[in-house]
């Protein structure tokens, strides 16, 4: 497998180029989080349980999610510095930037929501603006899949136009997903840093290939390894007892880079896609979960409850770091099995497709059968925000 893994178009060492993205994210992200902690905690910027949904003991700071975007901000500028000059396409520098932007879009969305309590269209017409930042640099999914296996010829105008609701649609699932995620201490970073390591070797092996042509191979390194940073920068204040949370700020944010690595990922093959999509697994299969369960007990989609995967799980005597384990050991499956079908092999990109969907599917018995749809007894608790 290690032979698929590494291309002959560059050498492994090629992601070595971009460590100060790494350092720079981890270091400006654990220095700006402790900072964000102390301004919260003076200001009052904070929050506080209300024994329903909000079960965590005493007040803790926000701004974790501003802490984030300064490191990955100061990541993603190391990494411009690092290729200037080597000839890089233009095209390579406005991606980034174009991230940046959007990034810096959403966490001011959710920092507003976090402080004043946005409505759920407010918050979703922000994170559209932020979508339609990548959409303006460029950043949008490649349609060639249809002409390879359904015959169409699709022109770029049109390519365009099919794209702009494709990213949306993966901006407002992302962020809310990883909105929905962030329940537990550690349990939203820990996952995030999970998917985005298997992200990161799925871009470093797409490097080696080099699989683009208008600088998309470096783009999704920097990405990956900026994120990866500053999430792991921010967990250590994260983690139970957590002393800072992130926020919708902080979720909205990391929702916000994930989709749009996906996004780059779709820039030719669409096996690629598929697989960033699996790694993705756990975020959608608790959403799914949320959206449904909601539906069936006829409760308000948009209000907040304590019916979520992790916690039933609490609520059925696992101990929280048990459960923060457990869901990261979900994370690491759908991740393995995203990277495992997603390399140069003979599996063809259709029967990677039917596997996938098997999988989800028997995702979807487990959750039924162990009766995780249900709402009764804690489950029920609602909180409107």
């Amino acid at each position: 497998m290690l032979d698929y893994f590494i291309g002959p178009e560059r050498p492994i060492r090629w992601v070595l180029q971009f460590w100060p993205v790494l350092v720079c994210s981890f270091v400006f992200a654990l220095l700006a989080t402790a900072l964000c902690k102390k301004i919260a905690l003076k200001f009052g910027i904070v929050d506080r349980p209300d024994d329903h949904v909000k079960t965590h003991k005493g007040t803790v700071a926000y701004l974790g999610g501003v802490g984030i975007l300064i490191g990955v901000i100061a990541g993603i500028l190391a990494g411009i510095y690092c290729f200037l000059g080597r000839g890089h396409p233009p095209s390579t520098l406005l991606w980034l930037f174009g991230v940046l932007t959007g990034g810096a879009v959403v966490c001011f969305v959710g920092l507003v929501d976090d402080l004043f309590d946005l409505k759920p269209y407010q918050k979703m017409l922000g994170q559209i603006v932020a979508a339609m930042v990548l959409v303006a640099v460029g950043i949008r999914p490649s349609f060639s899949f249809l002409q390879a296996y359904l015959g169409w010829n699709v022109s770029q105008n049109v390519e365009v136009i099919l794209g702009i609701p494709v990213v949306i649609l993966f901006v407002l699932g992302a962020t809310n997903s990883l909105n929905l995620l962030d329940g537990l201490d550690g349990l939203c970073a820990g996952v995030t840093v999970i998917m985005t390591m298997a992200l990161l070797l799925l871009a470093i092996h797409l490097g080696t290939w080099a699989s683009s042509n208008v600088g998309g191979d470096s783009v999704r390194v920097i990405v990956c390894l900026g994120l990866l940073g500053a999430v792991c920068g921010f967990l250590p204040f994260n983690r139970h007892p957590a002393k800072i949370f992130m926020g919708d700020a902080g979720s909205m944010l990391l929702g916000f880079f994930v989709a749009a690595l996906m996004i780059l990922f779709a820039e030719k093959a669409v096996r690629w896609w598929m697989a960033s999509v699996v790694v993705f697994g756990l975020p959608i299969l608790d959403t799914v979960v949320a959206l449904i369960r909601r539906l069936m007990n006829h409760r308000p989609l948009f209000i907040s409850d304590r019916g979520h995967i992790y916690d039933q799980m609490i609520d059925r005597g696992i101990p929280l770091k048990k459960t923060v384990v457990l869901c990261y050991a979900l994370a690491a499956l759908y991740a393995l099995i995203g990277l495992a079908l997603s390399l140069r092999t003979q599996i063809r990109a259709r029967y990677a497709l039917m596997i996938y969907v098997l999988v989800f599917a028997l995702s979807a018995i487990i959750v039924w059968r162990k009766g995780y749809l249900k709402m009764e007894g804690l489950r029920g608790a609602a909180h409107k925000k």
